[in-house]
Order: structure tokens, then sequence, then C-alpha cells
């Protein structure tokens, strides 16, 4: 069984080349330079050399604030590229994996988001992965989109790196602390994208249609900023204090959903996974990233 991996540079598709996979599973993971996902005839020559099982697609323009002005980069990865990919993967009857993210909401709604729940985006970025999701629910009917969100790793830049960094250079931080949301952990993200592919692959009747997958928890940005820099001191790095500010008073070229919150019941439900809460989530990566409590630094 061949899987394709899309997206394997970044910080959850650096966490699905590490998974141990199942004896006969093989796991092709192309960088940029070799397989171009916003040329179409790439992707068709590509997904025509290998009778791949499944596709996991986690490439994405991510660049929130960018992406107000970089509205053609933007589309291409997160709208064209997803079309593509679906297009050529139900012409060869391939399951297909995408992931998408919170930024299709408007954040206004109190309490959790449901996957079926209207979609509304704010911004750039989130009008893109909006109309990614559309060509893989239209084109493929072997599919399943994992909405995810506030995801951190040991890699690549993300919110947990940026917070201990400030930390160690700052006496202080200032983070918002009205925007409220679930903090994801890449390696736990690619752990559930694994267990729908596989059983998307192995079985033609397999659950298909659109999850939510985040850990478990909700906190705010501030919220989880004091966890990161207590956890980091906990290791041997420094204690500073980090205050709540409102979003008012940290302007950004993207609206960001004042209100994230996922309900992953669904693909508990559907698929047998429970994401642990986000606590224990960061714990793993500050151990990778700064050493286990006790340590130091």
């Amino acid at each position: 069984m061949d899987i394709l991996i899309l997206g394997g540079a970044g910080q959850v598709g650096t966490e699905l080349r590490a998974l141990t996979w199942p004896d006969g599973v093989r796991v092709h993971a192309p960088g940029r330079d070799t397989l171009d996902i916003t040329d179409a005839a790439a992707v068709a020559r590509a997904l025509a050399e290998r009778a791949y099982a499944a596709v996991i697609n986690t490439a994405a323009y991510t660049a929130v604030d960018k992406a107000e002005s970089a509205v053609a980069e933007a589309w291409q990865l997160n709208a064209l590229a997803p079309a593509y990919l679906a297009a050529e993967t139900a012409r060869a009857g391939i399951a297909l994996v995408h992931v998408s993210t919170d930024y299709v909401f408007d954040g206004e709604t109190p309490g959790p988001y449901w996957p079926d729940d209207p979609i509304d985006p704010q911004s750039v970025y989130g009008a893109s992965k909006a109309a990614g999701e559309l060509a893989v629910r239209t084109a493929n009917p072997r599919h399943a989109i994992l909405r995810t969100a506030w995801v951190v790793s040991p890699h690549r830049a993300n919110f947990v790196k940026t917070m201990l960094r400030l930390a160690a250079e700052r006496d202080g931080l200032n983070v918002v602390a009205d925007q409220h949301g679930c903090p994801t952990s890449a390696a736990d993200l690619a752990g559930a994208l694994k267990t729908v592919a596989l059983r998307l692959a192995a079985d033609a009747q397999a659950p298909t249609g659109t999850f939510h997958c985040v850990n478990a928890g909700e906190t705010t940005w501030h919220g989880f900023a004091e966890a990161i820099v207590a956890g980091g001191a906990r290791r041997g790095g420094r204690s500073v204090p980090v205050s709540g500010i409102p979003t008012s008073a940290y302007p950004t070229p993207a609206r960001r959903p004042a209100n994230s919150v996922l309900s992953t019941e669904t693909l508990t439900q559907t698929y047998g996974i429970t994401m642990r809460p986000w606590q224990a989530a960061l714990d793993d990566i500050l151990d990778r990233l700064v050493g286990p409590v006790g340590t130091g630094v």
C-alpha cells in the first residue's frame, strides 16, 4: 500500500513522516521541488505514476496576514491545488484526506463549532481554505476533511517556539486574551490523519465527510502563553509575567475568529479517535524543545 503525503516539510507533514506505519505501507513525501501541487499537469502525472491507496494533503499557505495581500498565492495553494488533487484522486479512485482550518468560521458563535455548522470566513486565508474544502467535497466522494486549529510542534515557526523565545528575551509578554480556541499538537493531528487515511485506503465503504480534529479543552492565546512560559520555567527557562490584552490592542491585517473552539465528537463517534488534553500535548512538545522537567536548559 502506497500513501502520498503532501506538505511533508511542514509541522504536520514532518510528524506524519516520523510515524511508524504498518508493515507493507510505503509512505512517499515528495518535496515542493519534486511535485508542485499548484501545477495541474504535475499532479496528474504524479498520481498516474503509482497506484496510491490514499493521499494526505497537509500543504497550505498559512501566512494568515500575508495572505491579505498575497491573494493569488494563497488561493493557488489553498483552493486550486486541492481542486487538482480532488479531481485526479477521484479519477484514479484514490481516497483523499485534506487538512483545513477553524478560519472557515466567522468566530462569532458562542460554544464549540460542529462540522456541519455554516461557514463564513472573514479573511483571505479562511476564504481560500473554504474554497479548497468545497473542491474536495464536490470532486472526490472518497474524502475526509479534518479541520484543525492552533497547530504547534517542535518544528518550524509556531506559537510555542515564539513564546519560549520571547520569554528568554523580554521581561514580560502581552498576549491577546479575548480569542478562544483549541491548541493542537501536530503529532496528535498526524496520528489522526494516519488512522483516517489507512481506514479509507483499506475500506471503500469507510466513512467520509468533514470532521474536526483538535486537542481536548479550550483556552485563549493568553492562557496558552501562560502555560507555555510556566512549562518552560519548570524546565529551567525564564519565568516572566504574561499580561492579557484585547484584540483591539494588537491589530493585524487579517481578522482572527473571537471563538474558534471546535467539537471533535463526530471524529470520535465515526473513527474512534479521542484527542488528549492540549496541556498533555504541550508537555510533550516542551520536553522535546527544552527537556524533561527537572533537567534544566
